[in-house]
C-alpha cells in the first residue's frame, strides 16, 4: 500500500507540514500492520451520520485510511459527506429506509470497496444481524463479534452471564413469560418502586419507570411501544429501582488476543429522559479501591464474553458505592472523549487497529490517570418545556476555540440544519484540566463562547447546572435535576443593564445599515419626538414585553431608562470574522465600567451572549400578524415539536376529558403522548399514522364552545 503526496507551491514542490506529520503517522500505522503480519484497512466505510461519523473520519485520514461516507436525501449538503474521500446516497431521511439498512450499506462497500464498516454509535452499531452479514461479506465491522453484541443486547442473558462473571448484579425478573399477568406478579415481589427496561434497549428507549402498582400497567405498555419502534422487539425486563443512584460506567478495551485494560471510569450520573447531557472522568469522590474493584469487574465482564474493541460496562452505584451491573454497551460510546483526555488514548485508532488484528499496544500498568475532564451535550430542545427536543435552522454557531485542552466535536456548521429525523444533539464541548475545579471552571467559561441561534439550546441550562454548589461539589445521582429543579430553572429576567445593551446594540447597528427609513425591521418601534432625540423601544423577552426609553444625547451617547432606572451609556460594535460574530463593547458612562461581549443583531431582534448565558430579546410581531395567530387553533391540541404521527387514540366526535391521550408522535427517537387540553368534543383529527406535522400544526381540533 503505497501513499504519494504532492503539492505544487511556488512552482516547486513541498511538503506542508501537518501532510508530513499524517505522513508519518500513516507510515507507522503500516509498519506496526507489516510486523504484526496483519493487513492494514485501507478503506473505511462509515456507517452512520453527523458527529460520529466526522470524529471517525479524523482518526481514519490522520492513519491515511481512505473513508467513505453513506448519507440520507436529508444529509446530502451535511459535513460528513464534505469530510469524506467518497459519499454515496443511501435512500431517504427516515433512518429507516436509509441509516438503518445494513444490506444497502454492504452493498455500497462492495462497489467503493471498502474493507471495513465502522458503525458509529447508534443506528446499527449493536445489530447482531449486521455484524453477521458483514462478516458473511467478507468485510471488516470495527467492533465486538456478533455473540458479544448477542449475548449483551439481550438484558436477561447478560445479567446471567455477568452473575457467573463474578460481576455483582442487581436483581429483577428477566423470564420468557411477558404475559401482563406474569410481569405484575413480579413487580409485586421486587417492590415497588420498578424499573421496566426493554430487553434489546439502550439510551434511555425502552425504558420506564413504574413507582407504584397501580402505574404499572400503563408504564409497561409504554416502554413496549417505544421498544417496538426503536428496536422491533418488545420483551421486557424488570429489575429493583435504585432509589437516587449514581450512573458509574467503565471503558474496557480488549484485542483478539485476549489482552484486556480498563481505562477507569465515567460518572454520567446527571440525565433527563433518561438520557446524558454532562459527563465526567474520573468519577467524582471514589477511592482507588473503589476505582479499582470497578475496572476489575468490567474487565471480568467483557472476558466473559470474548469481547474485541471498544465497550462500556455500565453500573449503577448507591450511596454506600455498592456498584451493579446495569448493562454492556457493544460500542464506542457518545462520552468516549473525556476517557481520551485523561489516559492520552485516541479509542476510535486502537478500534481500528484492533480489528484488523493488532495487539493492544498497552498493558494495564501502562494505562494512567491524568487530570480531569468534562463533556457537556449540546442539544436543540427547549429545558424549560420538559427539555422538548427541537428542530431547524442553524443560523448562528459560534464555539470557543479548539486546543489540546478543549475539543468540540461536531457535524454541522452555520446554516445547517437540526433535523428532525435524527438525534437532536448539535455537539459535544470537551475540556481537560489537571482537577476537577479547573476543568468545570474551563467549562463553564467555554460553555460562555458556545454560542448558537436559530433554535433553542440547552446552553444556558448547562452553564447554570455547571456552576449550581452541589454539582461543584460532585453531589451527583440520576435524581440531581429534579431535585434541584428551583435552583436550576431560576428566573432569568434581564437586567435593566443588559436591555441598555440590548437597545445600543440595535441603535449602532441601525446606524451602521443606515436604515432607519429603507428597512422597516430595524426601526425601532415606538413614538419618535423631537427629531429622534427621545424614542421609545419594545422588546420581548421570554414572552414578557419590555419597554425602554432612549434619549440621544449625542456624540455617540444614550440614556436608555428601563423600569424608571436611567443608563447613559455609549459603544461601538467591532467585527469578528475570525470568530463569525461581532462584539459589542459598552460602557456604562455613571458606573464608569466597560464590557465587552459576543452579540447578535438580526431582523428579528438582538441577542447577547454573557458570562451568565445568552439573553434573547425579538422585536414584537407586526399586529396584524399577532391578531391572526391568536384566533388560529385556540384550544387545539398543537404538535410540541416537529415529528411523525405514530398513533391516533380518538375518532371525530368522540368525547373527551382534559388529559386524555390523543395522539403518540415520534420525535427525535423519542416517543411523545398529546393529551387533550380541555374537556370537549373533538371535531377533527387532522392527521393519519404515518403523517409528518411540523411544529404548531393543529392535530385535532375540538368543536368550539357555545
Amino acid at each position: 500500500m503505497l501513499f504519494f503526496y504532492r503539492f505544487k507551491m511556488s512552482g516547486s514542490l513541498r511538503y506542508p507540514f501537518s501532510r508530513i506529520l499524517q505522513r508519518k503517522e500513516t507510515n507507522r500505522y503500516i509498519q506496526r500492520c507489516l510486523t504484526q503480519n496483519v493487513k492494514p484497512i485501507e478503506k473505511l466505510l462509515i456507517a452512520n451520520r453527523g458527529e460520529i461519523a466526522c470524529r471517525v473520519m479524523k482518526t481514519a485520514k490522520k492513519l491515511g485510511i481512505k473513508t467513505v461516507a453513506v448519507y440520507s436525501d436529508s444529509d446530502r449538503n451535511s459535513m460528513h459527506v464534505a469530510m469524506a474521500d467518497e459519499a454515496v446516497r443511501i435512500g431517504p431521511a427516515a433512518s429507516q429506509q436509509s441509516y438503518l439498512r445494513g444490506d444497502t450499506i454492504l452493498k455500497v462497500a462492495a462497489e467503493t470497496g471498502s474493507d471495513a464498516v465502522h458503525p458509529g454509535y447508534g443506528f446499527l452499531s449493536e445489530n447482531v444481524e449486521f455484524a453477521n452479514l458483514c462478516q458473511e461479506k467478507g468485510v471488516i465491522f470495527v467492533g465486538p463479534p456478533s455473540t458479544a453484541i448477542r449475548d449483551m443486547g439481550i438484558k436477561s442473558t447478560s445479567k446471567m452471564i455477568m452473575e457467573a462473571a463474578n460481576v455483582p448484579v442487581i436483581h429483577g425478573y428477566h423470564g420468557e413469560d411477558q404475559s401482563l399477568d406474569t410481569l405484575k406478579a413480579e413487580a409485586d415481589k421486587i417492590g415497588f418502586p420498578v424499573m421496566i427496561k426493554a430487553v434489546r434497549g439502550g439510551g434511555g428507549k425502552g425504558m420506564r419507570i413504574a413507582m407504584t402498582a397501580d402505574e404499572f400497567e400503563a408504564q409497561l405498555e409504554s416502554a413496549k411501544r417505544e421498544a417496538m419502534k426503536s428496536f422491533g422487539d418488545e420483551v421486557m425486563l424488570l429489575e429493583k429501582f435504585v432509589v437516587d443512584p449514581r450512573h458509574v460506567e467503565v471503558q474496557v478495551f480488549g484485542d483478539q488476543h485476549g489482552n484486556y485494560v480498563y481505562l477507569f471510569e465515567r460518572d454520567c450520573s446527571v440525565q433527563r429522559r433518561h438520557q446524558k447531557i454532562i459527563e465526567e472522568a474520573p468519577g467524582p469522590g471514589l477511592s482507588w479501591e473503589v476505582r479499582r474493584k470497578l475496572g476489575e469487574a468490567a474487565v471480568r465482564a467483557a472476558k466473559a464474553v470474548d469481547y474485541v474493541g471498544a465497550g462500556t460496562v455500565e453500573f449503577v452505584m448507591d450511596k454506600e458505592l455498592n456498584f451493579y451491573f446495569m448493562e454492556m454497551n457493544t460500542r464506542l460510546q457518545v462520552e468516549h472523549p473525556v476517557t481520551e483526555m485523561i489516559t492520552g488514548t485516541d479509542l476510535v485508532e486502537w478500534q481500528l487497529k484492533a480489528a484488523a488484528g493488532e495487539k493492544l499496544p498497552v498493558t494495564q500498568d501502562d494505562v494512567q490517570l491524568n487530570g480531569w475532564s468534562f463533556e457537556a451535550r449540546i442539544y436543540a430542545e427547549d429545558p424549560n418545556n420538559k427539555f422538548m427536543p427541537g428542530a431547524g435552522p442553524l443560523d448562528y454557531f459560534a464555539t470557543p476555540a479548539p486546543s489540546e485542552h478543549v475539543r468540540i466535536e461536531t457535524g454541522v456548521r452555520q446554516n445547517d440544519e437540526v433535523s428532525v429525523h435524527y438525534d437532536p444533539m448539535i455537539a459535544k464541548l470537551v475540556v481537560w484540566g489537571p482537577d476537577r475545579n479547573s476543568a468545570l471552571l474551563k467549562l463553564r467559561s467555554c460553555l460562555a463562547e458556545f454560542n448558537v441561534a436559530g433554535l433553542s439550546t440547552n446552553i444556558n441550562f448547562l452553564m447554570d447546572l455547571a456552576a449550581h454548589p452541589e454539582f461543584i461539589k460532585g453531589n451527583v445521582d440520576t435524581e440531581f435535576i429534579p431535585r434541584h429543579y428551583d435552583s436550576l430553572f431560576k428566573d432569568r429576567t434581564p437586567s435593566g443593564l443588559q436591555v441598555a445593551e440590548a437597545v445600543l446594540a440595535l441603535i449602532l447597528t441601525e446606524n451602521k445599515k443606515n436604515s432607519l427609513s429603507s428597512d422597516p425591521f430595524f426601526a425601532l418601534t415606538g413614538a419618535r419626538l423631537n427629531h429622534s432625540l427621545l424614542r421609545t423601544v419594545n422588546l420581548v423577552n421570554d414572552g414578557k414585553q419590555i419597554q425602554a426609553t432612549v434619549i440621544n444625547q449625542g456624540s455617540g451617547r444614550y440614556t436608555v431608562t428601563v423600569n424608571g432606572e436611567e443608563y447613559n451609556v455609549e459603544g461601538k460594535l467591532v467585527d469578528k470574522p475570525d470568530t463569525n460574530h461581532e462584539e459589542l463593547v459598552s460602557s456604562n458612562i455613571s458606573k464608569g465600567t466597560i464590557r465587552k461581549q459576543r452579540v447578535l443583531v438580526t431582523k428579528q431582534g438582538v441577542t447577547l451572549y454573557t458570562s451568565s448565558g445568552s439573553y434573547e430579546f425579538s422585536l414584537p410581531m407586526p399586529k396584524f400578524l399577532s391578531m391572526n395567530l391568536s384566533v388560529a387553533g385556540l384550544g387545539d391540541a398543537v404538535a410540541p415539536m416537529p415529528g411523525v404521527i405514530e398513533k391516533v387514540m380518538v375518532d371525530d366526535g368522540a368525547t373527551v376529558n382534559a388529559g386524555d391521550p390523543l395522539v403518540v408522535m415520534i420525535a427525535m427517537k423519542m416517543e411523545y403522548v398529546i393529551k387533550a387540553p380541555k374537556t370537549g368534543v373533538v371535531k377533527k383529527v387532522n392527521h393519519k399514522v404515518g403523517d409528518f406535522v411540523e411544529k404548531n400544526k393543529p392535530l385535532v381540533t375540538f368543536v368550539e364552545d357555545e
